[in-house]
């Protein structure tokens, strides 16, 4: 068994995220520069920027992590070249286009729990509330779930993971940290993305909130510079984290770049 937990970034939310033995994809789009993700009502976006590797560079995967249905997330590109082997564990709203399109599509509810299990290993995921927007857009949107990752070695949590999924700050994140209060890394879906003039997903402001409120050791940040609906770059979180003195460590990977998310790990 390996002990290094690592996260490698593709671009947008697709990352391969290693925990022990568990290799895990989230939210694959490998989609191209120039290229446009379809998201709903007649609206899309052009991507600006490459994915690090295709879908058939990726290791051998356990399971496949989609926080929801949208272009910038499953792309058509996924849907034609991923494996159909590794389970894909998303909501139930993803999981009903899913299996019609061949792939092993398990929908995981709100707090409930999908186990993965290698002899005395086990990787829980659970589902955590995520909202994409609120009123009437947030209706308009397909449901989000964040999720939260444990690695555990003969019962005992030895690795805690967040992932934020596309999701606003709010009251909801405050739950899952009263759930979860030891998280050693969150994986933060940023980019401030604008759609029918609403905020959908965090802007650096948010950011910093969310990380204040659930309080990770590690913070990652993802999804902010790849499609054009992307508003509030990164530099724009890094410089409020920083004047809010967040304790949290930051690990800012470039496309292609690996990172880790052992706290105790010297910084990269």
């Amino acid at each position: 068994m390996t002990t290094s937990d690592r996260l490698h970034f593709i671009g947008t939310a697709t990352t391969v995220l290693s925990l022990g033995s568990f290799t895990l994809l989230t939210d694959p789009n490998f989609l191209h520069r120039g290229q446009r993700a379809y998201l709903g009502w007649g609206l899309s976006s052009r991507r600006l920027t490459d994915p690090a590797v295709e879908p058939e560079e990726l290791p051998a995967l356990d399971a496949v992590l989609l926080s929801h249905l949208h272009g910038d997330h499953f792309d058509r590109v996924a849907r034609a070249r991923l494996d159909r082997s590794p389970p894909v564990l998303s909501t139930p709203h993803a999981v009903r286009r899913l299996g019609p399109w061949g792939f092993d599509a398990r929908a995981i509810e709100t707090w409930d729990r999908h186990t993965l299990v290698k002899g005395s290993e086990e990787l829980r995921v659970t589902a955590v509330p995520a909202v994409h927007a609120r009123g009437l857009l947030g209706r308009m949107l397909p449901p989000v779930m964040g999720s939260v990752l444990e690695h555990l070695v003969d019962g005992e949590v030895r690795r805690r993971v967040y992932v934020s999924g596309d999701t606003l700050t709010g009251a909801h994140v405050d739950e899952v940290r009263e759930r979860f209060p030891d998280i050693d890394a969150a994986v933060v879906h940023l980019g401030g993305t604008r759609v029918l003039l609403r905020t959908v997903t965090m802007d650096g402001r948010m950011g910093v909130d969310f990380v204040q409120r659930t309080r990770p050791r590690v913070v990652v940040p993802v999804h902010h510079d790849d499609y054009t609906v992307f508003r509030s770059p990164l530099s724009d979180f890094v410089t409020r984290a920083r004047d809010a003195g967040l304790e949290a460590e930051l690990r800012c990977p470039a496309r292609g770049e690996v990172v880790s998310l052992d706290p105790s790990a010297p910084p990269s």
